[in-house]
């Protein structure tokens, strides 16, 4: 009994615990280092500085015209009615469907084939990854360069098919209206499959190897173990590789404006490069800001109906 007691006694003198003011079973507070809510606010002020708040002037100097010196005057949507019967830009959009057409689609697919050719682990196989990845290195300037040098009339190309027989078809490649597109396409998709490459095969890193071997189990041959197990794997990539292939396709400016600055005759003109020529040559600013939403929406929408899709898909 006088044990109980004295532990009566203790259990009086000792104070309740109380828990934190801050909330039932929460630790302390932590507050954010001002070292870094400098490093997370300094470049967001600057990306709205230097980006957003000039992407919304954009926004409003499509609905006015202007020519970088006096005042913008307000013409509402008659930049984008203008657009209806401009036949320049009819072309250009055209020009912009087929480049993202066979731009996009050609280095999607190719990319994809190198990346399946040079995803196993053997011997040299990292010296021809690096030689597919290496004109991603150079600049589109330096790359458009080297291909003006090409398609001379007495250029590599030219004297390649003289050599092996093929004469007849020496040809004016980027003075030529019906070949001009495509011989600015080809250096442009060369300096993009390496990049797309890479994407896939950071894709198919990722896939488990367990699903092959299930699949080889049930009989199923080298065509349907890509098509039932390695397209279904790689659709977040896809995602991604269609983003970054939408977006290069409509601001492609420096090797179209290289080779040919959208010429002959508009027959290689692009969305970017018209916007270029009627912004900063012909000081239509208004009208290129017009074309510039025009761009952006067309890019907005593609990446958007993609990724809603993949999206229900995926549920």
């Amino acid at each position: 009994m006088p044990e109980v007691a004295v532990l009566t006694t203790t259990a009086r003198k000792t104070p309740a615990v109380t828990p934190p003011s801050g909330g039932r079973g929460r630790g302390p507070v932590r507050r954010t280092p001002p070292l870094v809510l400098a490093f997370v606010l300094i470049p967001l002020l600057a990306e709205a500085l230097w980006v957003f708040w000039p992407a919304l002037q954009g926004f409003y100097l499509a609905l006015t015209s202007w020519d970088g010196v006096s005042p913008p005057r307000f013409v509402g949507f008659g930049n984008f009615q203008e657009m209806v019967h401009d036949e320049v830009f009819r072309t250009a959009a055209i020009d912009t469907v087929l480049w993202l057409v066979l731009f996009g689609g050609l280095s999607a697919i190719l990319g994809l084939a190198a990346a399946l050719l040079l995803q196993q682990e053997r011997r040299g196989v990292g010296f021809y990854r690096a030689a597919l990845f290496l004109p991603v290195v150079f600049s589109l300037v330096a790359t458009a360069l080297v291909w003006q040098a090409i398609y001379q009339p007495d250029g590599v190309l030219n004297q390649i098919l003289q050599g092996v027989g093929l004469g007849s078809l020496r040809h004016a490649w980027l003075a030529d209206q019906d070949t001009a597109l495509y011989a600015v396409i080809v250096p442009a998709l060369w300096r993009q499959i390496g990049y797309v490459m890479v994407l896939y095969l950071a894709g198919l890193k990722g896939i488990d190897p367990s699903l092959y071997e299930a699949a080889k189990m049930d009989g199923a041959g080298r065509w349907q173990r890509f098509r039932h197990v390695t397209l279904p794997q790689l659709r977040s990539v896809n995602a991604v590789v269609l983003s970054v292939i939408v977006i290069d396709s409509l601001r492609s400016f420096d090797v179209v404006w290289s080779l040919t600055r959208g010429g002959p005759y508009h027959s290689s003109e692009l969305l970017s490069t018209y916007m270029y020529s009627t912004a900063f040559q012909s000081l239509r600013l208004g009208y290129g800001s017009a074309l510039a939403v025009v761009i952006f929406v067309l890019a907005f929408g593609v990446i958007c109906s993609y990724l809603v899709r993949a999206f229900r898909e995926a549920d």
